[in-house]
């Protein structure tokens, strides 16, 4: 997944990992002596046999940084996390700023022309999915039911 962030956004080197966004509950079966954290304030060690599981967030000394997901912050985001962890086992997903070189992306309009510069696959903002085409650069939407 790191490779195909940095081919396709990012274009970051190859030593740097993404964060971890990991549900709350979740954080000492995969990090060591971790504590919640919403604010991705501390790096912790990933639990060794977890390692080759997430590798596009575990950094070379097998460290991470992680924000902490929990409900009651971020219903939305962590559903969606659940919602990934019902279909992989893995209760996280790979967080990293939007952006390709630039400020972070800060409104609608910013979204749209970073999606539409990079090879992003899909764009979510607010309750609306912009999906691209595999096989033709035509762009589909659909309204996102929660």
């Amino acid at each position: 997944m790191r490779e195909l962030i940095n081919a396709k956004i990012k274009f970051r080197e190859k030593f740097r990992p993404f964060a971890p966004s990991v549900l709350e509950e979740a954080v000492c079966d995969y990090f060591v002596n971790a504590a919640p954290d919403p604010f991705m304030q501390q790096v912790y060690p990933v639990q060794e046999d977890k390692r080759r599981l997430i590798p596009a967030i575990t950094h070379v000394d097998g460290s991470g940084r992680l924000q902490t997901v929990n409900e009651g912050q971020n219903p939305l985001y962590y559903r969606l996390i659940r919602e990934f962890t019902n279909i992989t086992g893995i209760p996280m997903l790979l967080n990293t700023s939007f952006n390709e070189n630039e400020p972070i992306v800060d409104t609608p309009a910013q979204a749209v022309a970073c999606f539409l510069r990079t090879q992003m696959d899909a764009l979510v903002v607010g309750n609306t999915m912009v999906v691209r085409s595999a096989k033709e650069p035509i762009l589909r939407t659909a309204a996102i039911n929660h």
